[in-house]
């Protein structure tokens, strides 16, 4: 398997390469997750930031901060979700990239659902491997 993972938006303004195995596999159901994504929930893997690499276009990313300590990534042109980050905290040296703009195949037979209480009404969990 490898550790060198390429990335880009829908429009493919943005492209970035992790060089680790994305790890904490999440589908969060928060209500940021959800409006960020347009869905039911939002599928995210964490990696160190100094092993995100942006490879172009890094003018074309947009932030918008959601919270106080936590900043939310997506290309200006297309709109795609790419990454969020908090600023603060024991997580501060990581990035989550959302693991939709994966180019290279990634598996993980560890996932979890998170945020359930948030969950939209109208999707059902198909399975129990939440927290």
């Amino acid at each position: 398997m490898t550790d060198t993972f390429h990335c880009s938006c829908l429009c493919g303004a943005v492209k970035y390469q992790i060089n680790s195995r994305p790890k904490a596999l999440s589908h969060c159901h928060c209500s940021q997750c959800r409006k960020s994504h347009g869905a039911a929930f939002a599928s995210y893997a964490s990696v160190l930031r100094d092993d995100l690499h942006l490879v172009q276009g890094a003018d074309d990313i947009k932030s918008y901060a959601s919270s106080p300590s936590v900043i939310r990534q997506f290309c200006g042109n297309c709109g795609s979700s790419l990454f969020w980050s908090a600023s603060a905290g024991a997580h501060a040296d990581w990035i989550s990239i959302a693991l939709g703009t994966l180019d290279t195949e990634f598996f993980s037979a560890k996932q979890k659902h998170v945020q359930v209480a948030s969950k939209a009404s109208w999707y059902e969990i198909p399975f129990r491997t939440w927290s």
